[in-house]
This record gives C-alpha cells, sequence and structure tokens, in this order.
C-alpha cells in the first residue's frame, strides 16, 4: 500500500437501506475524513448522518458525517458509491427496475460528474450491469474509475454457503464469482478453496451444484423473506470494501462489474472479472484461461448484459 496523506472524502447517494448500510460500514472501518450521504427526500440523510455521527464518542472515529439533499455538498470527492433507485420486490426481477433506474441513474450521474470530475464510481444500483454502463456513458469518465459492485456481493454469499456446508471459518474460503450479477452469474467452482483445497475434493458434486445454484438466486431468496425489499448489509460493505480498497489504494483483487475491450474475449459492455483496485480506480483485469464449460457459461452473461444494455437506449 502506498503512502498517501490527502485527506479523503467518500460520498454516497441515496439513503435508502443499502446507502444507509454503506454509511454505516464506511463510518466504522473510518474509511475516509469526510463521508457524505444524499438523498431527495428532504430531512432524511440529515437525520441519518446526525444519528451516525453521534456513534463518534462510542466508536471512537472522527470523520466528518454530512447528511445533504444538495450535490454541491459532494463536491471534489474521491469516491462516489451510487445506490439511488428502486429496489426489487418479491415477483421483481433485476431486469424488470431496469427501465425506472435508467432515469434516476442518468440524472444521478450528471450530478456527481459535474461537482467531482476526477472521482471513482462505485455503482450498487439493480440491475448493475446495465446501470453501470449508463454511468460510464453520461458521466464520460475514463473506463478506470467506473466500476460496478456485483461480484463482492456474490463472491460473499459463495463462500458464505461453502463454510456452512463444510462447517469452516468464511475467511478462510476462497470462491471467485464472474459474469453478470444475476441468474446467469458463474461461480467459479474450479478456483474454489478452503484454505487451499479445492472444494471439489471436500464436497459431493450434488452439493456443489446446490450452492452453487443458491448463490445465483442468493438476491431473490433474501428478497423472498424481506417482502418489501432486498439485501442491503452485504451490499453496503461490499461496496465500502471497494471504496476502500481505492481509497487507500489497498491494490486488493475484487470481482468487479468493469468495461471490457478484448478481456476474456469480450468487448464492449461492463462484467464482472477479477481486477485489482488502487488509487486509479481499476489498475488491471486480471485475465487468464477458462475451460470449455466456463467460456459457455460467461458467453451466456454477456448476452443477458447485451440485452440489458440494449434496453437502455444508450
Amino acid at each position: 500500500m502506498r503512502a498517501n496523506n490527502k485527506k479523503k472524502k467518500l460520498s454516497i447517494i441515496g439513503a435508502g437501506a443499502v446507502g444507509t448500510a454503506a454509511a454505516q460500514w464506511a463510518v466504522s472501518k473510518s474509511v475516509a475524513d469526510t463521508i457524505v450521504l444524499l438523498d431527495v427526500v428532504e430531512g432524511l440523510p440529515q437525520g441519518k448522518a446526525l444519528d451516525l455521527m453521534q456513534t463518534s464518542p462510542l466508536h471512537g472515529f472522527t470523520a466528518a458525517v454530512v447528511g445533504t439533499n444538495d450535490y454541491a455538498d459532494t463536491a471534489n470527492s474521491d469516491v462516489i458509491i451510487i445506490t439511488a433507485g428502486l429496489a426489487r420486490r418479491p415477483g421483481m426481477s433485476r431486469d424488470d427496475l431496469l427501465g425506472k433506474n435508467v432515469q434516476i441513474i442518468r440524472e444521478v450521474t450528471e450530478e456527481v460528474a459535474r461537482y467531482s470530475p476526477d472521482a471513482c464510481l462505485v455503482v450498487v444500483t439493480n440491475p448493475i450491469d446495465a446501470m453501470v454502463y449508463t454511468v460510464f456513458k453520461v458521466s464520460g469518465f475514463p473506463k478506470q474509475h467506473v466500476v460496478g459492485m456485483a461480484g463482492v456481493l456474490d463472491s460473499a454469499r459463495y463462500r458464505t454457503f461453502i463454510a456452512q456446508a463444510l462447517d469452516v471459518a468464511p475467511s478462510d474460503v476462497t470462491a471467485p464469482v464472474m459474469g453478470i450479477h444475476g441468474d446467469n452469474m458463474l461461480p467459479l467452482v474450479r478456483l474454489a478453496s478452503v484454505g487451499g483445497v479445492p472444494i471439489e475434493m471436500l464436497l459431493s458434486r450434488e452439493k456443489i451444484k446446490e450452492i452453487v445454484h443458491r448463490t445465483q438466486c442468493g438476491g431473490a431468496e433474501i428478497v423472498g423473506y424481506l417482502k418489501t425489499g432486498s439485501a442491503f448489509s452485504t451490499p453496503g460493505l461490499a461496496a465500502v470494501e471497494m471504496a476502500q480498497s481505492i481509497l487507500r489504494d489497498e491494490r486488493r483483487v475484487l470481482p468487479c462489474a468493469v468495461y471490457l475491450e478484448g478481456e476474456f474475449g469480450i468487448s464492449g459492455i461492463f462484467l464482472g472479472v477479477p481486477v485489482v483496485l488502487g488509487e486509479n480506480g481499476v489498475e488491471r483485469i486480471l485475465e487468464f484461461p477458462l475451460s470449455h464449460e466456463e467460456q459457455e457459461a460467461l458467453d451466456r452473461s454477456v448476452k443477458a448484459v447485451e440485452r440489458q444494455v440494449a434496453a437502455t437506449g444508450l
């Protein structure tokens, strides 16, 4: 990690469940000197920011937490997490949100780009692969500065289910995920391991298949329980993990939706692949050979993302 003493500013757009969770994780991890929470609803971000600020004597952090309805307060942010938009409800797919959220994300992007032209943008709004493409096109930012949060969340789910099946610490599980954030995602079985031991040596084929399917449907499972919303704690933390790697130049290897220009034989869309996140945003993409079966699965992801992108009209 490179030394960088410049004061850091993180802004979070959207004070709903995911945005609030992200703000809470950002505060608890002290990832920035200033944390701004913005929402269009008058009083909502102000109240939540004040509540978070009052945890400082108990937690011991010293960052400033600002709640606002004015994008001017986000000016000169180093990283901006975009969570604004509608959440899924039971019976809805991520694609059902696309039309409604494209306009919201377009307006948000125009504002944040105006006030923070050098920021890195972390997009959380669903459907992520189409929304991050929208942010990229509307902002005009370099591809290294626009990244979608999906793989970090999906990998966390994958790792959790493997750990539960083997009764081991989740932190000792490595389980990467590639592709779209949705049913066509690709949880990589060949590269999943526990303490370096491949899961294929520890679990039956049937159990692995069950875990892969549960990972692919992980969001819908939570929506089914909540009825009136979707997952928020882990998506919020996943976005903050990405922001932290950029803000602190940690150069962590994380699965993120990034713009591809030939990597894995794919061009012109955002798709989840392993990347290095540092002070410049996406420092590089880690490309490696895929098996025939994995490539076919990734191709299905590509087709699904291409359909979403076409529906944005951009």
